[in-house]
């Protein structure tokens, strides 16, 4: 189940070493409270919340309205959490280092002593909440940063950053291994965002007959459907505002003939076709509707303020009780934290300071 989007401003420099040594430090005693006092569930539970997470970024030293709140934050977990201490690991990163989740997904699970079969359920999880984020759900945000946090028991959660070099802003995109029911119908519990826009969705509720009708177009020869396409002027030349008459363009086939080679029971199986990204999906959900009338979601799954509501009743109004708590188990994890004096005060204050935006119900990134 997603539990929220943050959207952050980019901002460009990097984290000098002595801070993220201290962060590094605070941040490992905070875990190591939170998961004695509370267990290994509630700190995955806590570390998706985009709410706590910020928090959590703040109080460790991190700015709290930039992209790099999620950067910093994922590599100073990273290095912090041991597994063979806490039974909870942490793969992927930014750039490069996310491409590598995988096999540290294996490398971590022997650590864990993992069955083979969970290691193969965590890469899967891994790999359909970025292909969702970045096919599925075509925000304008492309995915560089991916943090996949696993359990002992086989539990997760993944904290992944897109980019949109439009707008200079980066989105946030949390997930949590609770209760999850499927990948592509409404996975999102709290998105968390200052503006919307029109966004492909193709894992609304609303777009269930788009994703039947992409299946079928797939499992019928894909060659049938170039009928469709003769002619047509290209349907990326618009963006994310287009008319509602669409234009498609598909030129290249491969996809299709993998898909109609693997002939996918469902959409998720669709989405892990190799080569399946965000431009075939697109052609697919339009062909959908132009061919059986079944038209896909246009509605961006962002909602405003943070999961805990807001001081205008928007989403909802504020849910005291969830930040009370919030605030409680950061308070207690900081006092409790074995760590120096100094940091320790230093990690107060700024909690001190961060919590008043909340008790009178301001609002903040």
């Amino acid at each position: 189940m997603r539990t929220g989007i943050a959207n952050l401003p980019l901002h460009s420099g990097h984290t000098p070493r002595w801070l993220f040594e201290r962060m590094k430090k605070l941040s490992r005693e905070i875990v190591r409270i939170v998961v004695e006092e509370f267990g290994r569930d509630e700190f995955l539970r806590r570390i998706s919340d985009p709410f706590w997470f910020q928090g959590f970024s703040c109080v460790i030293g991190f700015d709290w309205h930039s992209s790099g709140t999620t950067t910093v934050t994922g590599g100073v977990l990273k290095e912090s959490i041991s597994p063979e201490e806490l039974g909870i690991a942490v793969a992927g990163g930014k750039g490069k280092a996310s491409r590598k989740t995988p096999e540290e997904i294996e490398r971590f699970g022997e650590v864990l002593s993992l069955s083979t079969k969970k290691t193969e359920n965590l890469k899967y999880a891994s790999r359909m909440a970025a292909k969702v984020d970045n096919a599925a759900l075509q925000d304008g945000y492309q995915l560089y940063h991916h943090v996949f946090i696993f359990t002992e028991e086989g539990k997760w959660c993944v904290i992944q950053q897109g980019m949109n070099p439009e707008n200079r802003y980066a989105r946030r995109y949390h997930w949590l291994s609770d209760n999850v029911k499927s990948f592509v119908n409404e996975p999102h519990s709290a998105i968390c965002c200052d503006a919307k826009t029109k966004v492909l969705n193709m894992v609304a509720a609303e777009s269930e007959n788009a994703r039947k009708a992409s299946v079928d177009l797939v499992k019928d020869n894909p060659i049938h459907l170039k009928k469709y396409l003769t002619g047509q002027r290209t349907l990326f030349n618009y963006g994310f505002t287009m008319p509602r008459k669409h234009y498609i363009d598909l030129k290249n086939f491969k996809p299709l003939m993998n898909a109609y080679e693997f002939q996918p029971k469902n959409y998720e199986e669709l989405l892990m076709v190799k080569g399946m990204g965000p431009k075939t999906i697109r052609a697919l959900a339009l062909l959908s509707d132009l061919i059986y009338g079944a038209e896909p979601s246009w509605r961006d799954p962002v909602k405003y303020s943070f999961a805990h509501g807001g001081k205008d009743r928007t989403p909802y109004p504020v849910d005291r009780k969830t930040m009370d708590k919030s605030i409680e188990i950061l308070r207690t994890a900081v006092e409790e934290a074995r760590v120096g004096n100094k940091e320790k005060l230093h990690a107060l204050k700024r909690l001190k300071e961060f919590i008043p935006k909340y008790e009178y119900g301001e609002r903040s990134s």
